[in-house]
């Protein structure tokens, strides 16, 4: 199995609202495993579907303990207080911002077996999450940067040679 090429700002994949998996069959089972190849090769902590091309709702997350979370179809149940993160993300390198988010949350979402499981997590682990799930709706961590924020990070950011939509429906 090899890693995906992670999408940089101004694909358009980044701002796909992205399906619902139907099923976690042999396809998921392999997207999943070789995203959080992707993710451990980029020294990244938390990868969406939409990073590599692919317009599914799924994510991976590994803060390094040891504790690899994969799911799909993920839905965030419960969410409570609040906290601010300094946060980067791979498809936007170079770019830090300082990100208020629920400091605890509670997930429901389909395991890589196919089974319900619910993730419960706070401080990073939830900031994480939030990161991740944003990515399956099209948000990106720039959308919660003022206005002014907002328009320095466009203009710092390089957008890549268009590339017709470049991206994967299964």
């Amino acid at each position: 199995m090899g890693v995906y090429q992670i999408r940089k700002y101004g694909d358009p994949i980044l701002r796909t609202r992205c399906r619902r998996a139907e099923e976690v069959g042999a396809r998921e089972k392999n997207i999943l495993q070789q995203m959080a190849q992707t993710m451990s090769q980029a020294q990244g902590i938390g990868l969406a579907a939409p990073q590599v091309g692919i317009d599914l709702q799924l994510m991976v997350v590994d803060l390094g303990d040891n504790n690899l979370i994969k799911l799909v179809n993920p839905l965030i149940l419960l969410r409570e207080g609040e906290s601010v993160l300094e946060e980067g993300c791979l498809s936007l390198p170079e770019v830090t911002l300082k990100v208020k988010r629920s400091k605890k949350v509670m997930v429901e979402g389909w395991n890589e077996d196919g089974e319900i499981i619910k993730v419960e997590g706070g401080d990073l682990l939830a900031h994480v999450i939030q990161h991740e799930i944003d990515h399956l709706f099209g948000i990106l961590i720039i959308d919660y940067a003022d206005q002014a924020e907002r328009m320095s990070l466009e203009n710092k950011l390089k957008l890549p040679e268009k590339s017709g939509g470049s991206h994967i429906k299964l």
